[in-house]
């Protein structure tokens, strides 16, 4: 089997992985003992684990939720506590966690809004009426209050030299939220009317200078993510501070709809940006397995990579990253999983095959040509200083020989398989992709 590296086919500059701190982080941000016998506080240790570059995996990227209030209030229809956040003034132990996260390397925090705070509302709940689900929560008159709530706690982020890059009022506005976590409604016009108050704000804020907006992370990559481009960046005010757009590439189908693949709507999208707005970038700012039940296994961390590989191969995003970085429930979510009750962590394969790609893949790599010969292995490559970095995912049961093609020497080889954790391995001879397994090369340029 051979992957073809082609060095003269140059696509975008890729920024590197992130996830995100929301719930976890309001938990794990005071959990001050050693639970892995690192002699580490829990807290620092996850933080270390997930964006140091040489005892972690080395993302890049930490979304900051910042809540709504619903923590305090306890109002609305949210069961489970760890989907309540609190108001900014509150949120010691999220902020905590973001601070870890820059101080491990951590080179960009977002901070996103699900829902304005609940005295700002509608309805005063961080969540819609289950009556009238598609109606915005949040009247037009307090769009401002929204903003200055959510710009006054970037600009402590900015103070603590904490790396703020980007701010998002609006995520997922499309879905009915009605209950289950915070979330708000909103059309496209009335994001775009939101992120013109953010960008006029932001204007108005000396100390804010360099931090954009992001947005407006529409929640499916089938439903309307050309009505909310369109009306995002119809605005001079917004494409000034705005570098990206930012969407989740969920590919639900509560229908049973038939017809077209995952793969075919991100080109359709794809396609459509690059007509109507060449050469803007796109980013995948939130992705998860929505499936139930705690997976540690290399199945869905299989699933996880040929979604970041037809994300980035196909869409070109110029980032990629996870809805969340621990998960305290039985769902397959999250890199680590917790144990609230006896506050403990333990990490899943998603962890180690994300580090095939964060940890060794410089950030602001530029992605190249790569294909395999074979229906039973996917690749992406990228080319950094001189050397290229190739990931290979096998997902047959078989092991397959590959031969890089197009490149020079291979220096390293770095496995993620049922056996192996980011196992690297000078090769002797030819390469060798085991059984269900996400391999990076690293070769030299020339």
């Amino acid at each position: 089997m051979n992957v073809f590296v082609d060095l003269n086919a140059k696509y975008q500059v890729f920024e590197g992985i992130g996830a995100s701190g929301a719930w976890w982080a309001q938990e794990v941000g005071s959990w001050t003992h050693d639970a892995d016998g690192s002699g580490k506080p829990a807290r620092d240790r996850i933080a270390e684990l997930l964006y140091n570059r040489t005892s972690g995996i080395g993302m890049r990227t930490y979304r900051y939720n910042l809540g709504a209030g619903s923590r305090e209030s306890g109002a609305g229809d949210i069961q489970n506590p760890l989907r309540r956040t609190f108001l900014f003034e509150n949120d010691q132990s999220a902020v905590y966690m973001a601070k870890a996260a820059a101080r491990e390397g951590a080179g960009e925090i977002v901070m996103f809004v699900n829902s304005p705070p609940e005295s700002l509302t509608k309805n005063r709940l961080s969540h819609c009426d289950k009556n009238k689900p598609m109606r915005d929560n949040l009247p037009e008159k307090n769009y401002e209050a929204f903003a200055g709530y959510v710009l006054d706690a970037a600009e402590s982020f900015v103070a603590d030299s904490l790396p703020l890059k980007y701010i998002s009022p609006v995520n997922e506005p499309l879905w009915v939220w009605n209950g289950g976590p915070e979330g708000c409604h909103y059309s496209p016009f009335s994001a775009a009317r939101v992120m013109r108050t953010f960008a006029r704000g932001l204007a108005e804020r000396p100390a804010l200078a360099g931090v954009k907006l992001s947005g407006v992370e529409n929640g499916d990559i089938r439903w309307f993510n050309k009505s909310y481009t369109r009306a995002l960046l119809r605005s001079k005010e917004v494409r000034d501070v705005i570098d990206s757009v930012d969407i989740h590439s969920y590919f639900l189908n509560p229908f049973g709809m038939r017809g077209l693949t995952r793969p075919d709507y991100l080109r359709r999208y794809r396609r459509w940006m690059d007509r109507h707005y060449p050469g803007f970038p796109v980013k995948m700012s939130e992705w998860t397995h929505m499936k139930g039940g705690r997976d540690r296994t290399m199945d869905s961390a299989l699933v996880m990579a040929r979604t970041m590989i037809e994300d980035i191969s196909i869409l070109n995003v110029a980032s990629w990253q996870h809805w969340i970085a621990c998960s305290e429930v039985d769902y397959c979510d999250g890199l680590i999983y917790l144990d609230l009750p006896e506050k403990t962590f333990k990490m899943t394969k998603r962890y180690y095959a994300t580090g095939n790609f964060s940890k060794y893949v410089p950030q602001f790599s530029r992605r190249v040509g790569a294909a395999a010969d074979s229906k039973d292995v996917d690749a992406v490559a990228f080319a950094g200083g001189d050397s290229v970095y190739v990931i290979a995912v096998n997902y047959s049961d078989k092991s397959v020989g590959a031969d890089i093609r197009g490149c020079g020497d291979i220096q390293k080889i770095v496995v993620t398989d049922g056996e192996s954790d980011l196992e690297e391995r000078i090769p002797d001879g030819g390469i060798v992709l085991p059984p269900r397994s996400v391999t990076t090369v690293i070769a030299r340029e020339g």
